[in-house]
């Protein structure tokens, strides 16, 4: 068993769809019309046949509901591991993104917290690294 498709719902899927790849820098992989809307997912550049983000539109009054409520108790909708949360902190803020989060330690992750405009909270980390091994001195 592996995840290969998750989503985040959107209010608008150009909007996010231009966030998602030019701002944090993801790119298109499916477009494919379904009606008025698309099945329109993302991957990262770094993994192109890794999993897929479908930017799904908030179309079902239930899908809006539950997102607005974990945007509106300070709940990211997502998390994606980053090599360095500072770096990217201070690349997105220099973008226009706004943080309901900095940087900061949570023992085992730095973790930051920012809006993507289109109605969620994405969640952005780093593991700590692994505690040094204790050598006993010869």
């Amino acid at each position: 068993m592996r995840i290969t498709l998750t989503n985040v719902i959107v209010d608008d899927q150009a909007k996010a769809l231009a966030f998602y790849t030019e701002v944090l820098g993801f790119q298109k992989h499916h477009d494919v019309p379904v009606g008025e809307y698309s099945w329109l997912t993302v991957v990262s550049p770094e993994q192109p046949d890794g999993p897929e983000l479908l930017l799904e539109p908030a179309a079902h009054p239930a899908t809006r509901t539950f997102r607005d409520a974990l945007t509106a108790d300070g709940i990211p909708s997502a998390q994606f591991t980053v090599d360095d949360v500072h770096g990217e902190y201070t690349r997105l803020r220099t973008a226009g993104v706004e943080f309901a989060q900095p940087p900061t330690d949570l023992g085992t992750v730095v973790s930051a917290i920012f809006d993507d405009t289109c109605g969620n909270l994405i969640q952005i980390a780093t593991p700590a690294p692994p505690p040094e091994e204790i050598r006993p001195v010869a």
